[in-house]
């Protein structure tokens, strides 16, 4: 689904007691709520909800349509591809092996959130792995590997315990999603949609198939 036009949105708000610094950058619509602290050089895409103590540190990239909930903060590293979903209180490390009286700064390893990927509440994903697209972590579940596309994972550490649609629903063993009638199928890199119904979300050119050409032709 194509997002509205940027002339159709509001223009970036903050509250009174959020603190925006100069050289950070809100796209149109997003919201800052309460006590959120955005610092110079992070780039925040359009209609985003920052919500409440929410810290986003330099360098941080979140795209659009993006979610953070109260109590997240993001560090120098991390970036949100658009349409995730950061659960209250949810963790981000920097460094693997942290010493208050040595500076790991120069050592903080990259963490990207695939497009549409949620993360429960408390979960902790620990710094220099890839979560992928549309994938769905489970509440309180700690992630300390890459995890594949779609992968529903829970656990300490996180396990993949299953796979969930596009639209987040858990998928049986028919791979059907209950919601919205997409069918998905198993190969050796992952789970892959062959036939979308919803027209939700996006495939990548390989995931197209006959049998979803011929259902939507």
């Amino acid at each position: 689904m194509d997002a509205p036009d940027a002339s159709d949105r509001p223009p970036a708000w903050a509250h009174p007691s959020a603190e925006v610094e100069p050289g950070a950058v809100l796209g149109a619509g997003t919201r800052v709520w309460r006590f959120s602290h955005v610092a110079a050089g992070a780039r925040i895409g359009a209609d985003c909800v920052i919500g409440q103590n929410v810290a986003i540190g330099p360098g941080v990239v979140v795209g659009d349509r993006c979610k953070v909930q109260n109590n997240v903060s993001l560090y120098a590293g991390v970036v949100l591809e658009d349409g995730v979903f950061c659960g209250p209180s949810c963790v981000f490390t920097n460094v693997t092996t942290p010493r208050a009286e040595i500076n790991r700064k120069a050592e903080f390893k990259p963490t990207r959130v695939g497009r549409g990927a949620t993360i429960g509440a408390n979960a902790t994903i620990v710094c220099g792995h890839d979560l992928g697209a549309w994938c769905l972590i489970a509440a309180g579940a700690v992630v300390t590997h890459d995890v594949p596309p779609l992968a529903l994972m829970a656990g300490v550490p996180a396990r993949r315990i299953g796979w969930v649609s596009h639209a987040g629903e858990v998928l049986g063993a028919d791979l059907v999603c209950p919601r919205t009638g997409d069918r998905y199928a198993e190969r050796p890199d992952g789970l892959r949609r062959v036939i979308n119904l919803s027209g939700f979300g996006e495939d990548r050119p390989e995931d197209s198939s006959e049998e979803q050409s011929a259902s939507v032709g």
